[in-house]
């Protein structure tokens, strides 16, 4: 496989407290890979670095995704996202205040063709085009179970539902690589198991690449074929699950007494 992100030698400094250091990943095309680790391992920094939140203090990011190496350090994060990188958050990031659809109508926003004065003056260019926006995000929002709240407002879903609609949401910007921060957080073991297979289905129906932060074992080792462990910010172990969930140094840094678990 080829890669369609690579970091190198990546370090993220605040303060005298280094949260990543020294860290490569590879994330190869059409996988779905999985980063876990201890809290405070530096995870949810690795996306917030891919993503253009922070700006490294070292190293560099480097997008392979538009058929030649683009650095994204220095990219603002719509910039990325316009790259085909899209996310989703550990604590929902939704638009409480918007029904279900405006969400992911907000969402694909850049996929209208057409600008503010068709929109201002609802030409017939403006209401064909939010009409078959309108189409694709029902059909969107069908496979997760959410085409009969299209109208309800995001912050009264469940939390479940809340869940699915921000990796819809993060869908609808038309991703190539989709990271995921702790999809399964909160859920019970049915739900974290529905969970993954909506992901494979995703993965297989998008085409995409997937690269997955979780805590919830039972996902991680169910969904991702390759795996990268951090701790303190460095990496201790990359390999399949199986090859995870036997390395002694994965077991006494992260899974503990969890690993009977898995």
């Amino acid at each position: 496989m080829t890669n369609l992100l690579e970091l190198t030698a990546v370090t993220q400094r605040f303060g005298g407290l280094v949260a990543v250091h020294n860290l490569d990943v590879r994330v190869e095309h059409g996988e779905l890979m999985g980063l876990i680790g201890p809290n405070g391992a530096g995870k949810t920094t690795v996306f917030n670095l891919i993503t253009g939140i922070y700006a490294p203090t070292a190293g560099r990011i480097v997008w392979l995704g538009n058929g030649k190496p683009e650095p994204l350090h220095g990219l603002k994060p719509h910039q990325i996202n316009a790259r085909g990188i899209a996310r989703t958050f550990q604590n929902i990031r939704l638009y409480h205040n918007m029904t279900v659809l405006e969400n992911i109508l907000a969402a694909g926003h850049r996929a209208r063709g057409y600008s503010i004065f068709p929109a201002f003056l609802h030409t017939r260019r403006f209401r064909q085009r939010e009409a078959e926006q309108i189409e694709l995000a029902f059909e969107l929002l069908q496979p997760f179970g959410l085409d009969g709240r299209a109208f309800e407002f995001a912050g009264s879903l469940p939390y479940g539902d809340q869940r699915r609609l921000e990796i819809a949401r993060a869908l609808a910007t038309g991703p190539r690589l989709l990271l995921l921060d702790e999809p399964a957080a909160g859920m019970n073991p049915a739900e974290a198991d529905r969970l993954v297979e909506l992901l494979r289905w995703v993965h297989r129906n998008f085409s995409l690449t997937v690269l997955l932060i979780e805590h919830q074992m039972r996902v991680v080792m169910n969904l991702c074929q390759r795996i990268q462990v951090m701790d303190f910010g460095k990496t201790i172990a990359v390999g399949t699950p199986a090859d995870i969930r036997n390395n002694p140094r994965v077991i006494a840094a992260y899974l503990g007494e969890e690993r009977t678990d898995v």
